[in-house]
């Protein structure tokens, strides 16, 4: 089932639903959609196009925000979805200090790598190998990595993203995916979405 791009209030990003979750957030008024995924759900009575991003109409206070997990399907994005070294496509991920020689599972210390460099450098560090990388790696950073961490993309999403930083990654990682993206528009914060009208009956999908 597709996901959905859920927003605060504030238009600061919050993470991703799915199309049910969203589509009871839109029906009971807690949210309004911003933009349509093209296609629309039936029901016996009403026709409401499914959302791809809404916006809640109550801001929510997050107290807090914790660095983003260490998944792989964060580091890939972090990574552009490339090998490090080489910069062939990704396909493992690597401990540039490896863990036998103490190297912790950590953003500074994970990295994304091709399947023959991983082999190749196996338990060695980079100076054994006179290897380097072009800058070290880090925790990603911004609000926009609620989403972009997830590996879930959907192009619609970027113009929302774009104020809240990791589009690089989100852009680049969605290219190696061979996904085209529309042409940038103005930020959402500018605009003002209209109301859906009344409430519909249940749908089905």
């Amino acid at each position: 089932m597709p996901h959905v791009l859920v927003l605060n209030a504030s238009y600061e990003p919050l993470g991703v639903v799915s199309m049910r979750r969203a589509l009871i957030l839109v029906l009971n008024h807690k949210a309004i959609a911003l933009e349509d995924a093209g296609t629309t759900l039936h029901s016996a009575t009403s026709a409401v196009p499914a959302p791809s991003v809404v916006k809640l109409t109550r801001f929510v206070r997050v107290p807090y925000r914790g660095p983003v997990p260490l998944t792989r399907r964060a580091l890939f994005a972090r990574d552009h979805g490339r090998c490090v070294y080489c910069g062939a496509a990704a396909t493992s991920v690597d401990h540039v200090i490896p863990r036998s020689r103490g190297g912790q599972h950590r953003w500074d210390n994970v990295v994304a790598a091709c399947r023959r460099c991983n082999h190749t450098k196996a338990d060695r560090h980079l100076a054994d190998l006179g290897w380097r990388m072009k800058r070290p790696p880090a925790a990603p950073s911004g609000l926009a990595w609620r989403v972009i961490g997830t590996g879930i993309k959907d192009p619609r999403w970027r113009p929302y993203l774009e104020p809240f930083g990791g589009l690089d990654q989100f852009r680049d990682f969605e290219h190696h995916d061979r996904t085209e993206l529309p042409p940038a528009v103005p930020s959402p914060v500018r605009t003002r979405p209209v109301r859906r009208g009344e409430q519909h009956a249940p749908l089905s999908a």
